[in-house]
């Protein structure tokens, strides 16, 4: 029986007046599982749990078999794109992708190499030198999403990532991530409220009500 790429067990965190609570999910490798379900349901806050964002109140987060519930977000190999994108404004595209690997202490030259790579599977090598700035609402997420696979995470975090892109753009992503997430071989974890989104992508999916 292989390892799943993520399992969660009985994880439960409250913040304010919400109670997220009894989460006990698994992903398989190379698995494409969408989160959805009403606003204020605890999917976007599921995912950053999962990223490390935030601390569970109990419970375990397993990668790969390995328990990183309580390790800081840079030290658990996952790529993480919020719902806009957070761009550096300070950085053009190449510098924005590379943000991960500097952190890493990685050479310049193989970051650039690394960098390279990794705008060629987001089709945004044409970018690299722009400013942030200057990019449409699809090219920020190609950036962003970008800057996540270039770290190589076993596993990818993706809140909402085509609700702020117009309807065609959107669909050109969706089937970019399936293509991406065959290429690659990593699992997805995706949130998406869009039954349209959900078809184009989804192996699983899954829903969360209240927490």
């Amino acid at each position: 029986m292989t390892t799943p790429a993520i399992q969660l067990r009985d994880l439960a965190f409250t913040i304010g007046g919400f109670a997220m609570r009894g989460i006990d999910l698994a992903i398989e490798a190379g698995e494409y599982c969408v989160v959805t379900g009403p606003n204020g349901a605890g999917k976007s806050l599921l995912v950053k749990l999962i990223a490390g964002l935030y601390r569970a109140g109990s419970g375990e987060i397993l990668l790969q078999g390995r328990d990183v519930t309580q390790l800081p977000p840079w030290e658990r190999g996952i790529g993480y794109v919020p719902q806009d994108g957070l761009l550096f404004p300070n950085r053009t595209v190449d510098r924005n992708i590379a943000f991960g690997l500097e952190v890493r202490g990685m050479p310049r030259p193989e970051q650039d190499a690394s960098v390279r790579d990794a705008a060629a599977q987001m089709g945004i090598t044409h970018l690299l030198e722009r400013d942030v700035h200057n990019l449409s609402g699809g090219e920020r997420q190609r950036v962003s999403m970008a800057r996540a696979i270039v770290l190589k995470p076993g596993l990818l975090l993706l809140d909402e990532p085509v609700s702020a892109i117009d309807e065609k753009s959107r669909d050109e992503l969706c089937v970019e991530l399936r293509r991406l997430k065959q290429a690659l071989g990593i699992s997805v974890l995706h949130v998406a409220h869009s039954s349209h989104e959900i078809r184009l992508v989804a192996d699983r999916v899954v829903r969360m009500e209240q927490g």
